[in-house]
């Protein structure tokens, strides 16, 4: 498998590199094509990508009949963790009675079920750019070998059905199969810029599919904590993972009136703080918000001094318990949370926020959470 030689360093480290499922579909789809309309065998192919970067890939699984041929081209993914690495994607490209060139999805490509994304429902997941980046490449084959016939290119992903169960696809009602992604043809390693524009993809779709109110939640221990504590179905929830910001950015943005947050205290304390991005490595400040409440709620410089000298925060819990003073010090939390996610919404909907520990259970809601809530489970009883 070919590999590029672009790199971008990240904690300290150099990281490869590699191309989009949107690029292989359209390097697939100009080889085929060449070999269509020149009647030649080709092994690689040039592709432009939208970002100016060249790439020269190797041509797989060459097949052909009267007046189609196939042919697939192997992902790379460079150092970015992707599930599809490797894989095969294919473009069978054929001739067609019609004018003009046409774009079909084949196996293992999915089906939008769900308004809201960019492709329409019933459409295959094959993506604007990815589109675009396709027809350009085979209509470049058609003027350089004269032959403006019609076409149909239909794109196959032998493995998608597979893979997809592990992605976000199943929950943003595409069926069946892998999207055909990408906006700059190339994929970053470890690009958070991918992991905002899924989350935008779902908001997107919830607020198209007429939602008002949007649970939203770091990751699965969200999920699991209301449905082992408080036995609700936080199945739907968006998950922010650390982009706590940004996510409540796009409630404004697309319409939203409710957001419910619900996250453990780990990550979640860190919003009294206002640090609305709860990775480690941008800010942490566990211990000082905490230390800080303590302090305000009568903690003496040596209970404060032991708060700060903890790793995680079920110990400093464990320390303000012993104390007495958990109730108080998590109110004063609750209250700057609240203070600070509804600065963050402009008054443009409501915010509300739930933390929890798995230690400790529920610590904390502000003022309308438990409102909003049970106005949330209550839609959710109402779709069953």
């Amino acid at each position: 498998m070919p590999q590029l030689d672009y790199f971008c360093r990240k904690d300290g480290k150099d990281l490869r590199f590699g191309y989009t499922t949107g690029s292989c579909a359209a390097a697939a789809s100009k080889a085929a094509a060449q070999m269509l309309l020149e009647g030649i065998r080709v092994s690689q192919v040039e592709l432009m990508t939208p970002k100016g970067i060249l790439l020269h890939l190797p041509v797989e699984e060459i097949t052909s009949g009267e007046g189609w041929v196939s042919c697939a081209i192997r992902k790379d993914s460079g150092d970015d963790p992707d599930i599809t690495n490797g894989i095969l994607i294919f473009s069978r490209v054929e001739f067609s009675a019609g004018s003009g060139i046409s774009i079909e999805g084949g196996i293992g490509v999915g089906r939008v079920t769900k308004p809201g994304l960019e492709c329409p429902v019933g459409a295959p997941a094959i993506n604007r750019v990815p589109r675009e980046m396709i027809t350009a490449a085979v209509r470049s084959m058609q003027e350089e070998s004269g032959n403006f016939a019609g076409l149909i290119v239909t794109i196959s992903i032998p493995e998608g059905e597979r893979l997809a169960k592990r992605t976000f696809n199943p929950r943003l009602g595409i069926v069946g199969g892998l999207s055909v992604l990408g906006t700059s043809g190339i994929v970053e390693p470890m690009s958070e810029a991918a992991l905002v524009d899924t989350i935008r993809v779902e908001m997107k779709q919830l607020a198209a599919s007429g939602k008002k109110l949007v649970a939203v939640t770091p990751g699965n221990y969200g999920e699991d904590f209301m449905k082992n504590v408080l036995a609700a179905d936080l199945s739907g929830a968006v998950k922010c993972s650390n982009f706590v910001g940004e996510t409540l950015d796009m409630a404004g943005e697309f319409g939203f009136e409710e957001v419910l947050l619900i996250g453990h205290i780990g990550k979640f304390v860190k919003l009294a703080a206002g640090i609305m991005n709860t990775h480690s490595r941008y800010a942490d400040g566990r211990m000082e918000v905490l230390g800080v409440h303590a302090a305000l709620c009568g903690a003496d410089r040596e209970l404060v001094a032991r708060l700060m000298d903890c790793v995680t925060i079920d110990d400093a819990l464990d320390i303000l318990e012993a104390a007495g003073l958990n109730e108080a010090v998590l109110a004063s939390v609750m209250n700057k949370v609240d203070f600070h996610i509804k600065t963050r919404s402009h008054g443009d909907y409501c915010p509300e926020a739930i933390l929890f520990s798995n230690k400790h259970g529920l610590l904390g809601m502000t003022p309308g959470a438990k409102e909003m809530l049970t106005k949330y489970l209550h839609e959710l009883e109402g779709k069953r």
